[in-house]
């Protein structure tokens, strides 16, 4: 049961401090999802957790992990299920689906769509389903459909849905989610694209979808049959100081080259774009991963960086360009004592170095001026099979379903 060692707030207290440090953050954007988030108990949602860590806007709280102790459930941190609220916009009366079943967010979208709306929520494991149903009926939710099924397939029973809202991290999108949307519907879903997960708002438009924007995100993986983890291949596993390469769609590199060049003296460039210490730069990652085309993500622990093996320490990882047995990955410096602002630049490893760094450096230009305060990436998902002649120019992503093409338009002068 939750419990509250380090302060008195009640949970109407913590629920309104939730709410304003939500808006703070930008997560929260409308009156609507401020009164939702004020309302709803995620106590309730979260009886394994401390008050405090429920009410937390930036925890998860996981409430399953596989036999590795990888999270494979959780109930997601609450900026991250106001990002999304804000994105899917539920209006009353309409009929939603959530993939991937937690409890807490089915209860805010039943707030959201209101008496003349419907929600259903399912999920693939039914210890997850079990356990939302028992915590929504607790809460008073008892309108809320829960079913055990596989996320790929949806709900056709139910459809069509005006929206459907996938809150697992998804690496392709099965036609069924096309098929069950109604002709004005939404489809809001954490896409795994190289390697960087987005948050996207995805619209009809004849026989695909287009984004209508997107936002930073995590969440734990999809299973069933669409299931494709990623994977990470180590380049230096001494422990404490372990170093590796999070790879996507299928990409293949020679490991043992790359922990060669890992030990060989590194290269480094520095591109003279400074970034302020609280500035995104997630955009800029996404560029990456749009030009780049050996593009993967060099993760770290704080030992290895602390040793000197590598400059970042990072769990999911920076931009990475590889080549054959060389690497190349983004990093920063500071510019000034005061550590508020830094430079960006790449360490390059191998018999290539140099080149592979010189080339991140020109795409971090590049982004800067051309697309630093530009509108973002354009994502359109075709269907598989859809010739080059009819997607937009720019990089192509192969997936099983679909195709994923990534254009950028330029920043206005």
């Amino acid at each position: 049961m939750n419990t509250n060692p380090s302060g008195t707030d009640t949970p109407q207290e913590l629920r309104a401090g939730l709410v304003k440090q939500l808006r703070d953050q930008r997560a929260i954007r409308t009156d609507r999802v401020a009164e939702v988030i004020g309302t709803v108990p995620r106590e309730i949602f979260a009886p394994e957790a401390q008050l405090t860590d429920a009410y937390d806007p930036d925890r998860a709280v996981v409430t399953k992990r596989d036999g590795d102790g990888l999270a494979i459930s959780s109930v997601s941190a609450a900026n991250i299920q106001a990002l999304m609220l804000e994105q899917a916009n539920p209006q009353p009366g309409e009929n939603v689906l959530e993939i991937g079943s937690g409890g807490m967010n089915a209860a805010y979208l039943a707030e959201l769509v209101g008496p003349d709306g419907t929600v259903t929520t399912l999920d693939i494991d039914p210890e997850v389903t079990d356990r939302a149903q028992r915590l929504l009926a607790d809460a008073g939710y008892d309108s809320i459909h829960v079913e055990t099924a596989d996320g790929e397939y949806g709900a056709p029973e139910r459809a069509p849905f005006d929206l459907i809202e996938v809150t697992v991290g998804a690496p392709d999108i099965p036609p069924t989610w096309v098929d069950q949307l109604a002709p004005n519907g939404r489809l809001i879903v954490p896409l795994r694209i190289r390697g960087l997960m987005r948050s996207f708002v995805l619209v009809r438009a004849g026989d695909h979808l287009v984004s209508r924007g997107y936002e930073l995100c995590g969440f734990v993986p999809m299973q069933g049959a669409g299931q494709q983890r990623e994977r990470l291949v180590l380049l230096h596993d001494a422990p404490t100081e372990e170093v590796g390469l999070r790879l996507d769609d299928g990409d293949q590199v020679d490991v043992e080259a790359l922990r060669a060049a890992l030990a060989s003296p590194r290269q480094e460039m520095w591109s003279g774009v400074t970034v302020g210490g609280e500035e995104p730069t997630d955009n800029l990652d996404l560029w990456l991963a749009t030009v780049l085309d050996g593009h993967a993500r060099l993760t770290a622990t704080i030992g290895a960086r602390d040793k000197g093996i590598v400059a970042s320490a990072s769990p999911l990882g920076v931009g990475t360009l590889v080549a054959g047995g060389t690497f190349a990955y983004r990093t920063v410096r500071a510019v000034d004592d005061s550590r508020t602002r830094f430079e960006l630049g790449a360490y390059g490893h191998g018999p290539a170095a140099a080149a592979a760094a010189a080339s991140l450096v020109k795409e971090i230009r590049v982004w800067d001026q051309e697309h630093r305060n530009g509108p973002g990436a354009h994502i359109e998902i075709h269907p598989a099979g859809t010739p080059d002649s009819r997607l937009p120019a720019g990089r192509v992503v192969d997936k099983t379903h679909t195709r994923v093409s990534i254009s950028w338009p330029g920043q206005q002068p």
